[in-house]
């Protein structure tokens, strides 16, 4: 799954999904029984040196599901459901699962909620979480604190959260002048507890069903990807 804060991002499967996306929108692509696909920047913005920001995150699907038929999701940034705190410090968008009865438009195999979220410096804020859930917080931008207890998290970082029904991210009063604001994503879902096993972007639950993939991949039964100028290789 890539979501693209700045820049645009170009995508295309063996299974006709794909598409462009640019400020705010998602791509949610589920693998499945497997297919080749291809994402990159345009080559007019490799070339001009454009800004890029994104983020990529691998959801791992539960064995029961993992054969079912590929699917691909486009979320524009204007599908997202978008919230403020009561201050109004800060602007929460939902992308998949729920907060607090507020629904987002990824549609998710196993329960998650994946949002971003942007704090004004000073801001706090502490959201309701399923206590089921695990709760991870990645810094995409600027520096902060998590938990009660402030601990803190600044770019790059990932804070895992115990356990609990609530998360608090708060932005730290001074941000670095090319970052005027804490930008995070917020992540939980229901732990699936599955043995697993993985090599390169082959995710199986158990070796055998690795070299499966790697056959079926090997012998062609994935399918294939129409030509796109500037992209010439392709990935599971």
């Amino acid at each position: 799954m890539p979501a693209v804060i700045d820049g645009i991002f170009d995508h295309q499967d063996s299974q006709g999904g794909g598409g462009t996306i640019t400020n705010g929108d998602t791509q949610w692509m589920t693998a499945g029984s497997g297919l080749l696909h291809i994402e990159a920047p345009p080559e007019q913005l490799v070339l001009s040196g454009g800004l890029f920001h994104g983020l990529q995150l691998w959801v791992n699907l539960p064995a029961k599901d993992k054969m079912m038929a590929p699917r691909y999701q486009d979320i524009r940034g204007g599908q997202v459901q978008l919230l403020t705190s009561p201050d109004g410090g800060a602007l929460l968008r939902v992308i998949a699962g729920e907060l607090d009865g507020h629904q987002g438009p990824g549609i998710t195999h196993t329960p998650i909620t994946m949002i971003h979220a942007t704090l004004a410096p000073g801001a706090e804020i502490t959201l309701p979480w399923r206590e089921d859930f695990n709760g991870l917080a990645y810094v995409l931008a600027g520096k902060g604190s998590v938990g009660a207890e402030r601990r803190p998290i600044h770019l790059g970082q990932t804070a895992v959260f115990g356990a609990g029904g609530s998360l608090t991210v708060r932005a730290d009063e001074k941000q670095d002048a090319h970052t005027p604001d804490l930008e995070v994503v917020l992540l939980g879902g229901q732990p699936i507890r599955e043995p697993m096993a993985h090599y390169g972007p082959f995710v199986m639950n158990t070796r055998d069903e690795l070299q499966q993939a790697f056959d079926d991949f090997q012998k062609g039964r994935l399918g294939t990807i129409p030509a796109v100028h500037g992209m010439s290789e392709g990935g599971l």
